[in-house]
């Protein structure tokens, strides 16, 4: 992934696209999710992963809503795999039973990532360790791909001492666990309170060395501080919606929004050098990795659109 994109700029590094909107979950900090939502069709997913592989996308994620609501998200994921790129997927993990455990690893997923908010379940999240602790042992015996529990901090959970649980419980099972800090109804950076702070420092003492770990832009988000970088959304990192548009991410719905079919090179190369007004306060995770490898080069010198202010952006930190 790394040496790819460094030799080239042209090509989305990764990208979130959306099988299904509908959510069985009611998460209050969430704004990613309805309850209505039908899924997309399975031939229409498969011309928007043959165009992304025509882009040459290097990791494709499924994102929600809640992915394995789709009936046929296991041909989804197999066709992601058939255009040669990573797949991976972001659930919630309540639908998890062995079987499908088996078929996702037939299908050839390669990554999975389950929220876990809380120990016990409250009127922010239902995705607590106590429900979803028997879906992780299963994952445990069953999984063949790699898996990721992350956990949160800020944003009205209750105990911020509860993500150190759950990541000590998702490193027992030989899971790999990131902590994620939630802001402001607006998407807007808040400082973490003290023992959120605390505990944002203890598990970052926990992690390990990867890509993922370079991290530095995340002290400044747990500090409420600005970070001055190159935001390369809609260029190295795309988020496609369930219509099938290319937005920056999934808090910047409505830009560029240019039906994927149509993106084509010159978009990737336009969006690589605009100004994202959003980034100083940015904390979407994916937008900053994808970002790195390109700090060094090609100051972006194009004007970008207002943004807008969506709520309660994730940043995540891989720990081991």
């Amino acid at each position: 992934m790394v040496f790819k994109g460094v030799v080239s700029t042209d090509h989305p590094v990764l990208a979130h696209i959306i099988p299904i909107r509908k959510c069985n979950l009611a998460c209050t900090y969430c704004n990613e999710y309805d309850d209505f939502s039908p899924p997309v069709p399975l031939a229409t997913m498969r011309r928007r992963l043959d165009r992304l592989a025509e882009l040459g996308t290097t990791i494709v994620t499924l994102s929600g809503g809640e992915p394995m609501l789709h009936p046929e998200v296991e041909q989804i994921i197999s066709h992601v795999r058939t255009g040669g790129a990573i797949a991976g997927m972001i659930t919630n993990g309540y639908l998890l039973t062995a079987d499908r455990i088996k078929r996702l690893n037939r299908a050839g997923l390669e990554h999975m990532q389950i929220s876990v908010d809380n120990v016990s379940p409250d009127d922010v999240s239902k995705k607590s360790l106590k429900v979803l602790d028997k879906k992780l042992q299963l994952l445990a015996a069953h999984a063949e791909f790699h898996v990721n529990i992350n956990s949160v901090v800020g944003g009205g959970i209750h105990n911020p001492k509860d993500a150190l649980v759950v990541g000590e419980r998702a490193v027992a099972l030989g899971f790999s666990s990131t902590v994620g800090i939630i802001h402001d109804g607006d998407g807007q950076l808040r400082p973490l309170k003290d023992e959120e702070r605390e505990v944002y420092l203890q598990m970052k003492t926990k992690g390990k060395h990867s890509y993922a770990q370079m991290n530095f832009f995340q002290d400044n988000i747990a500090h409420g501080r600005e970070n001055q970088w190159r935001c390369r959304a809609g260029a190295r990192y795309l988020y496609i919606c369930e219509d099938g548009l290319v937005h920056y991410c999934s808090q910047q719905r409505g830009y560029p929004a240019k039906p994927l079919e149509d993106y084509t090179v010159e978009d990737i190369r336009r969006e690589f050098l605009t100004v994202k007004g959003c980034a100083p306060m940015c904390t979407v995770a994916c937008a900053h990795y994808t970002a790195y490898m390109d700090f060094w080069r090609a100051p972006q010198t194009l004007t970008g659109p207002p943004m807008n202010s969506n709520s309660s952006n994730l940043v995540q930190l891989e720990t081991r």
